[in-house]
């Protein structure tokens, strides 16, 4: 059995996000049916980095699955986006040792979220971009934010419908991007909890209205409690951007 890694693109407008549930439209649903196919009835499992929610996007997801097939990992992409639905790219695969994970191994991830922040809505970027018509201080948002940085407990950032236990995680990088009349919010670390950008995100947001202040971070993150942080913003704005692996 050959194992393969796959980079997969994925507009999660019509997904009831990655991972299949009974009933619904979901990512992993639609791979591994096409990857069915290919292999003659034979089911195929595929694992990824990680779990998106409704409507979140990817640009660069990572998954896994294994073959017997002696395709060359050229060829794969050509091979599964020909029976891909419209809103799923597989944009790369390779071949990989058999103790390969695409969740287990990854060391360090990338989201991105895009907030519209003008007066008027734009239809055309309603499934794709977060609007926010409010008046926002950037210098206040980043000052919030450059205490987000570092290892913390973040039990206020995640939701509370989670099994996770241990909260601990290390952010390195905060970005906020204006790009035209967008703003991007940019955030890399070693792992993310359950609706944890989104969360920040609007943290970061309420700061920049005026509704709280840059240095309570420090505090919301101390109170471990998810009632002490901001409001959860949408999923239609957030892009899993990148996975990085040793």
């Amino acid at each position: 059995m050959q194992r393969v890694k796959a980079v997969i693109s994925y507009d999660g407008t019509g997904f009831s996000g990655w991972q299949v549930q009974p009933g619904k439209r979901t990512v992993q649903k639609e791979v591994e049916s096409v990857l069915t196919k290919i292999h003659k009835g034979e089911k195929t499992q595929v694992i990824a980095s990680g779990r998106t929610d409704s409507a979140v996007h990817s640009v660069g997801q990572v998954m896994h699955f294994d073959t017997p097939f002696a395709i060359p990992e050229a060829k794969w992409p050509k091979a599964i986006n020909k029976l891909l639905p419209p809103d799923i790219q597989v944009k790369a695969a390779f071949h990989v040792d058999s103790s390969f994970h695409a969740r287990f191994d990854a060391v360090e991830k990338e989201y991105r979220y895009r907030v519209h922040n003008v007066r008027e809505k734009d239809i055309f970027r309603r499934n794709h971009v977060y609007f926010y018509p409010y008046p926002i201080n950037m210098e206040e948002i980043r000052r919030a934010a450059s205490h987000m940085l570092g290892q913390h407990d973040f039990s206020s950032f995640c939701a509370s419908r989670t099994d996770v236990v241990d909260m601990v995680r290390t952010i390195h990088k905060i970005n906020v991007e204006e790009q035209g009349d967008e703003l991007h919010f940019i955030f890399r670390g070693n792992g993310f909890l359950y609706n944890m950008v989104r969360i920040m995100v609007g943290t970061l947001l309420e700061v920049g209205k005026g509704l709280r202040q840059a240095d309570d971070v420090p505090g919301i993150i101390e109170a471990e409690s998810r009632p002490a942080a901001g409001n959860t913003v949408p999923g239609h704005g957030l892009y899993l951007w990148e996975v990085s692996y040793k």
